[in-house]
């Protein structure tokens, strides 16, 4: 079986990623191939779009949002990502399980005795109105009935995990700053999620195992699973077998992979490319060596922006009043220092609408 060094996985990942070459598709096809983007921090999908996109413009993924062509809403490991509508209502169900199994992980105490269809059945009842609702409004509502797992627990279950919803708009919208209100996906989108199928079989395991490994790949199962929390895909995986090519990494882990998918030379030049809060370019596997140092992986969980250098994690960001400033996490050469600036300039003259295009670059750690 072929093993596949560190630098032969991360030039693939960035390939995948649109990270090697930034891409021309549309910003609703990027969304969709990269399975969607983490977003619990609502401006940061702007960012991871505009480093993988050639001429993205902010308005377009907000008409997109505001369209109904891409929603907001909890999935993949619990978390907030933006997902296109068809993937949503495709997925949902797939992740129910797992989504309900999350939060009583955080919530198993306050939750014990609550029949979860019952109070399922009564959030239901209180959003058949219509109307928006933040995820407090809803827990108050059905607060007397349940009284003792207090608002937070009866909240997040119900919006993630008991009800599929969405997160509506102006909430991630350019520029915007507004709070959570809360919509049934089923109201918002018109249409209910798919089903799951009576006979037993996994074709939305199966689909999510492509789309993952299109994106992703080549990767291991934990990696999958890492992706988006759900443990039950090996019958999906074992049923797909013969279609999928098989790898090793340096530590003898099996990767898979779909036989036409990218695998760059591994010395197929990286540029710099600044990446958003989250992305799951990074957060996306069990396995992070392929693009950062195990003594920063912490980064990637703690919600820092971080600089692709020669394609691995090698500084951080931040960006205010039209600078943009970088951290390095190591040295960086005359041209990996100029390089790293030219990319500063333009992320600046993006979040400032063309305002500003300064870039500080900090001195290196001793």
């Amino acid at each position: 079986m072929t093993v596949l060094g560190t630098r032969a996985l991360n030039r693939a990942t960035l390939a995948r990623q649109l990270l090697l070459d930034r891409s021309d598709m549309p910003a609703l096809d990027a969304v969709a191939h990269l399975g969607g983007l983490q977003a619990q921090e609502p401006q940061e999908p702007f960012v991871g779009l505009w480093s993988r996109l050639r001429a993205f413009h902010p308005a377009v993924l907000s008409d997109l949002l505001t369209g109904r062509r891409v929603v907001r809403t909890h999935l993949m490991r619990r978390t907030v990502h933006l997902l296109a509508a068809d993937d949503v209502l495709a997925w949902r169900a797939r992740h129910d399980a797992m989504l309900r199994q999350r939060v009583l992980g955080t919530y198993r105490r306050e939750l014990a005795g609550v029949d979860l269809g019952e109070l399922a059945a009564a959030g239901l009842a209180v959003m058949a109105d219509g109307e928006p609702r933040s995820m407090g409004e809803l827990a108050r509502a059905l607060a007397g009935r349940w009284p003792e797992p207090g608002p937070r627990a009866l909240g997040e279950m119900l919006v993630a995990a008991l009800l599929p919803m969405v997160q509506l708009p102006p909430r991630g919208v350019w520029r915007a700053r507004a709070g959570v209100r809360n919509a049934l996906l089923s109201s918002w989108l018109g249409r209910e999620i798919d089903p799951l199928p009576p006979d037993g079989g996994d074709p939305v395991g199966q689909a999510l195992v492509r789309r993952y490994l299109a994106a992703f790949g080549p990767a291991a199962t934990a990696d999958l699973r890492a992706w988006c929390g759900l443990a039950g895909l090996p019958g999906a995986v074992a049923a797909m077998r013969g279609e999928l090519v098989a790898f090793r990494d340096e530590r003898g882990r099996e990767l898979l992979d779909l036989p036409g998918a990218p695998r760059p030379d591994p010395d197929t030049p990286a540029p710099v490319r600044f990446l958003p809060a989250f992305d799951n370019a990074i957060l996306g596997y069990h396995d992070r060596g392929r693009i950062i140092d195990d003594a920063h992986r912490g980064l990637s969980v703690a919600g820092a922006r971080v600089v692709l250098v020669d394609g691995r994690v090698a500084a951080t960001w931040n960006a205010e009043a039209g600078t943009v400033t970088v951290l390095p996490l190591r040295p960086f050469s005359p041209a990996d220092r100029e390089a790293v600036a030219e990319q500063g300039r333009a992320l600046a003259a993006f979040l400032s609408d063309g305002d500003g295009d300064r870039v500080r670059i900090a001195a290196p750690p001793p």
